[in-house]
């Protein structure tokens, strides 16, 4: 099943947070401003000669829409409650209820609302189907149109209507209910951390987002707390995200101002190196990463410095090379673009980005796990946890039904292997030391 949430990640990619990049000065010799005349003019011919009447705004954002997408893939022009919603997933919070949704045959069915949001504490169950939102029917309504239903200012106000009952079964079989909810700032937890035991700890990072680093470290240290020993960083069908945010994620283990990644722009002295701080809270603890096809951007820059600076091993598929960074820049009509500005470098200068063609780029594991699609689905399925209220979270698949994480586990054993070697080094030294301090007694 291939699920979307109202609550998903930001599109693939990489941010550059700050100042907007400005636009340069042209030489004379430049003729862009006597070439946009023809422009003016199309928008003149259309706007007198059109069979109807034409919206001046759509025609033009239409051709900014038209421009920048002769560009790259990842490049795109936002209109206004586009780039609002880009804004706030790559903040990681945003005005809402804490609905998570999946697209069916039955409409918009809820997957699962987010713990102690609105919608959980009103007693929104999983299964439940959305027939109405503010007298609007959703019937006929796809997760964007739902977006922009769902979502609003803190502290105003939504109303939802649902069919509650057994699955499978008619609309005139179940219950309807009406819930009237007061949208609260919902914060997207990007860090999902488990005790794997035996001195494991794991966390999943779903995307880069502005709390990633904070929330990864506090994640960390209660694991700590509960006996782990080490760690696996699930980076898994992370999109990407803020550069900044995988900046500070590959601080938490690099330190001694190591290089960690640096982009390089049109013009040579662009060149931006991004390192780490002096010390690395996290700097001695052993390390797994793992990756696959899904792996794009921000998570390739903290997968490619930790193995360029041999810090960790990496586990899984070949990632999927996105090495583009995006600035957001806003525009003064509340729309945005998202630009390509520069590639991004892992410390040794590898330039990732793929090239379909050629089936080249992208991080290449150390320790190769491959993965069916089939199965790939599945374990993306198994990731989610179900939320009710007084009831214990699970995972969106039955237990007989799941399959076997077999990067994990390869991530489990080399952890372990670790440990066990590490144990045994000080009996090692201690052998090695009395042979040496024998020594010269036997020499004749």
């Amino acid at each position: 099943m291939n699920i979307k949430t109202i609550a998903a990640a930001a599109a693939a990619g990489l941010f550059l947070s700050g100042a907007p990049v400005r636009a340069q000065s042209r030489p004379p010799s430049d003729k862009t401003f006597e070439q946009m005349k023809q422009l003016v003019d199309i928008l003149g011919y259309i706007q007198d000669n059109y069979v109807t009447e034409v919206d001046t705004k759509r025609l033009l954002y239409g051709a900014a829409e038209g421009m920048v997408r002769t560009l790259d893939p990842f490049s795109q022009f936002l209109e206004p409650e586009m780039n609002r919603e880009m804004k706030s997933e790559t903040e990681g919070q945003f005005g809402g209820v804490g609905l998570r949704l999946n697209e069916s045959d039955d409409g918009l069915v809820v997957m699962t609302p987010m713990p102690q949001t609105p919608a959980y504490r009103a007693g929104i169950i999983p299964g439940d189907r959305i027939v109405e939102i503010d007298g609007q029917s959703a019937r006929d309504m796809d997760l964007d149109e739902a977006l922009k239903f769902l979502r609003g200012a803190p502290g105003s106000r939504v109303k939802l209507k649902i069919l509650r009952g057994p699955e499978g079964a008619d609309d005139s079989e179940l219950k309807p209910m009406n819930f009237e909810l007061t949208r609260e700032l919902i914060r997207v937890d990007s860090v999902l951390p488990n005790d794997l035991g035996g001195g494991v700890g794991y966390a999943r990072v779903s995307e880069f987002s502005a709390r990633t680093a904070e929330d990864l470290s506090s994640a960390i240290r209660s694991l700590r707390k509960g006996g782990a020993t080490s760690l696996v960083l699930d980076l898994r069908n992370n999109p990407g995200g803020l550069l900044s945010a995988a900046v500070e994620t590959a601080s938490l283990f690099l330190g001694e101002g190591k290089l960690i990644v640096y982009t390089q722009g049109r013009k040579p002295e662009s060149r931006q190196d991004f390192t780490a701080g002096a010390r690395a809270p996290f700097a001695d603890l052993p390390l797994v990463i793992l990756i696959n096809g899904g792996s794009a951007s921000a998570s390739e820059i903290v997968s490619g410095a930790m193995q360029d600076q041999h810090r960790a091993v990496i586990v899984g598929q070949r990632s999927y090379g996105k090495a583009s960074v995006q600035s957001l820049i806003p525009l003064p009509d509340g729309s945005g673009l998202r630009l390509t500005v520069a590639h991004y470098y892992t410390p040794s200068g590898r330039l990732i980005q793929r090239d379909a063609r050629h089936t080249t780029g992208g991080i290449t594991p150390d320790v190769a796990v491959e993965v069916t699609p089939d199965d790939e689905a599945k374990l993306y399925e198994q990731w989610e946890t179900i939320y009710a209220k007084d009831k214990k979270p699970h995972s969106l698949v039955k237990p007989e039904d799941m399959v076997r994480d077999e990067a994990l586990e390869r991530a489990e054993e080399i952890l372990k292997a670790r440990a066990a070697f590490a144990a045994l080094a000080p009996q090692v030294t201690s052998s090695s030391s009395t042979a040496a301090s024998a020594a010269p007694a036997l020499a004749p």
